[in-house]
């Protein structure tokens, strides 16, 4: 910019003569055609696949509209969401008493959570799943007995240890196992100091753990818990092997055996599915977002 001499301020500067000369000072947009490119041709594959799978007569259509919202099948989505959310909820709380055991000043406490970790993480779900169906196989009674004498009250298992209750354990004691160590990393991101500063203050320990330390930390734990979630909705496709038979795989399963038709039944599971984990996820979003208030969650993005 061109200045002028001004003999009560120094420089000044010198007025446009051209208005039209700002044009060559605005700042222009980086333009990017190859992002629309890739979206013309995204577009072009896109609707070439829904059009060769909607004219597909071998996926059945007429057989998958009338059994996405057969009562069977509502039912087992239900039975789906409670063995979730119960499983979910029990391995919560048997993280949250992992979690101290393990970082707690007791040697055989924090012996017991070294080996629960290490056996539900080691072994298949699967295989843990087996093993609660067959529990009353093998201990075909439970009993309170005194030490060296007679039983006080003895009860056949397969009275306590339903399939549903079997599953319910299968699923939540492996769980519990993964959120133990997600819950330890949410613990231990949080700087020591802010519960000393507390302690000086006056604060309970309650207190501290509810308004200072778990808030913090459930920045770090929801998301990765938020996954595990998921992960427990699809697991309870394997809840078969205990038997339970009132989950969704198996009510769709049940039906495809019964038409000889497994594609259009595969693909209403998989519509529910689909819908139960975008709920989950639209959650687990409204979450983030309270927990996360104050710090950003979009870093500066360089052009």
């Amino acid at each position: 910019m061109d200045f002028e001499p001004d003999t009560r301020a120094g420089l000044r500067p010198a007025p446009i003569q051209n208005p039209s000369e700002i044009a060559r000072n605005l700042v222009v947009p980086r333009r990017h055609p190859g992002r629309w490119v890739a979206v013309a041709i995204i577009s072009i594959i896109s609707v070439q696949i829904a059009i060769a799978v909607a004219g597909n007569t071998n996926f059945h259509w007429d057989i998958y509209l009338t059994y996405l919202l057969h009562p069977q099948v509502v039912r087992g989505v239900g039975w789906t969401l409670l063995l979730t959310v119960v499983a979910m909820a029990t391995a919560i709380v048997i993280a949250a008493l992992l979690v101290i055991m393990r970082d707690g000043d007791n040697p055989i406490l924090r012996g017991l959570a070294y080996a629960w970790i290490w056996f539900f993480r080691g072994t298949p779900v699967y295989t843990q799943l087996l093993f609660w169906g067959l529990f009353a196989v093998l201990f075909p009674s439970l009993s309170i007995a005194l030490p060296f004498g007679p039983e006080i009250v003895s009860v056949e298992t397969k009275y306590i240890v339903t399939p549903a209750l079997a599953a319910i354990c299968g699923l939540g004691f492996n769980e519990s196992a993964y959120l133990t160590e997600i819950f330890r990393a949410g613990f231990n991101s949080i700087d020591r100091g802010q519960a000393e500063a507390a302690q000086a203050l006056g604060m309970r320990p309650a207190k501290i753990w509810w308004r200072i330390l778990m808030p913090q930390a459930m920045r770090v734990i929801i998301p990765p818990t938020g996954n595990e979630t998921i992960g427990m909705l699809k697991m309870t496709s394997l809840v078969l092997a205990v038997p339970f038979t009132l989950d969704l795989t198996f009510a769709t399963n049940a039906i495809a055996n019964r038409l000889y038709l497994p594609i259009p039944l595969l693909m209403v599971a998989g519509t529910w599915y689909l819908v139960i984990t975008s709920l989950l996820m639209v959650g687990q979003y409204f979450l983030e977002r309270h927990f996360g208030k104050g710090v950003s969650a979009h870093p500066a993005r360089v052009e």
